[in-house]
């Protein structure tokens, strides 16, 4: 099968789960870019290869995904603007790292992230979920620390990080759930690029694949997007938990279970 068309496709339901969930999308491609051309007969992407597909799509879905929500009222600018200026220096440091750090560790890092973000999501929220939010409620330092971390961490394996940056919010700052989504979109598009460009200056984006991506992330968001208003808050949280699972036991089991047998 056609590798081009099968990133297409990946990026088509990346950008949905995108749209759904207020994230960048990468928790859910990187496995399938990894996994699936294989299985499908087209020809397999080294982990490199992924981590600059996926931080090309959570750019794409995050600036898409932060227009559809800034239009409904659940961005905080304030909040997005601290973790947004903080967390593009360092997803910009992350990146250009990421060169001298190798497939497996990259892949750890990444299944780390994964696990730590589902502790994280399950930790009973310090605020309601749905509760009236009073634009500019948090602790600016804390914020700024955890844009930090998970920006450095994501840049490393081509993630935006929102996957890890939802559960921090709602976990550690006590953003409600949907303005944590909303707000993580704007907050992506800076840390993604900076990765993006970190990473498309040391040789680890391969562009007419990343077009392939983009081409399928953009009806996806839309799509993802309009599911996400018609949706209760406690069935996003359970989504979001499962997509975490998922990943997490994929990866454990292709860097432990595959490698033991092998």
């Amino acid at each position: 099968m056609d590798q081009a068309a099968v990133v297409f496709g990946i990026g088509l339901m990346g950008g949905a789960v995108s749209g759904f969930l207020g994230i960048g999308g990468g928790i859910v491609t990187a496995p399938l870019l990894l996994y699936v051309p294989g299985v499908l007969g087209a020809p397999p992407l080294s982990m490199h290869q992924v981590s600059g597909l996926t931080i090309t799509q959570a750019l794409f879905a995050g600036l898409l995904g932060a227009f559809s929500h800034a239009r409904r009222g659940t961005v905080d600018p304030g909040l997005a603007g601290v973790m947004a200026s903080v967390i593009f220096v360092a997803s910009l440091a992350g990146a250009m790292l990421s060169r001298y750090v190798s497939a497996d560790g990259l892949l750890a890092v990444f299944g780390g992230l994964v696990l730590v973000a589902g502790g994280l999501l399950f930790r009973p929220p310090r605020s309601a979920a749905d509760r009236p939010w009073e634009s500019g409620g948090f602790s600016r330092w804390a914020a700024a620390g955890v844009a930090s971390v998970v920006g450095v961490v994501g840049g490393l394996v081509g993630q935006g990080g929102s996957f890890l940056l939802i559960p921090a919010m709602t976990g550690l700052l006590g953003v409600p759930l949907r303005v944590a989504m909303g707000s993580n979109l704007v907050i992506v598009c800076f840390s993604s690029l900076a990765g993006f460009l970190g990473k498309a200056a040391t040789g680890q984006v391969a562009f007419p694949l990343a077009l392939a991506l983009v081409a399928g992330v953009v009806p996806g968001v839309r799509v993802g997007a309009r599911w996400h208003h018609r949706t209760p808050t406690p069935v996003l949280r359970l989504v979001l938990g499962l997509v975490l699972l998922v990943a997490c036991s994929r990866i454990a089991w292709d860097l432990f279970v595959d490698r033991a047998v092998g």
